[in-house]
């Protein structure tokens, strides 16, 4: 491996995160803030258990209201097709925050069967096999 070759995944490294590396830090209890940076109707649809809902375009002005500087944050947005999770990652690193965005996004949180809700609770849990292995 080549210095840019490992400067480079060690600094995507820093800057993502991935659908089951969030859920596991949230079992572990570890101090994060996951936010939805999806829009009102998204949010209503259906959204990861435990995230705050702050659409990208609004971060600038109520990120500092919501959320101490000193928190770490995560972001995701609706999928991989989706450049909102990036848009609001560069709001919160412009605002000082430690941020990363969570690569795949709601899409393949879901599709991993991780706990997601709507406005009237909890939502069936579903294992996709075209993306982890799922047993019997």
């Amino acid at each position: 491996m080549t210095i840019d070759a490992l400067s480079y995944f060690e600094n995507k490294l820093a800057h993502e995160t991935d659908a089951s590396d969030v859920y596991a830090a949230q079992k572990a209890g570890e101090d994060f803030v996951l936010v939805d940076v999806r829009g009102d109707d998204a949010w209503r649809q259906g959204r990861i258990r435990g995230a705050v809902h702050l659409p990208h375009q609004r971060i600038a002005a109520e990120a500092g209201a919501l959320i101490d500087v000193a928190t770490p944050v995560v972001v995701y947005c609706w999928s991989p097709g989706c450049n909102g999770g990036a848009k609001g990652a560069a709001a919160f690193a412009r605002l000082g925050y430690a941020v990363k965005e969570m690569i795949g996004g709601y899409e393949y949180w879901v599709r991993e069967g991780q706990p997601t809700v709507d406005d009237t609770g909890e939502l069936p849990r579903v294992f996709d096999p075209q993306v982890m292995v799922v047993r019997p």
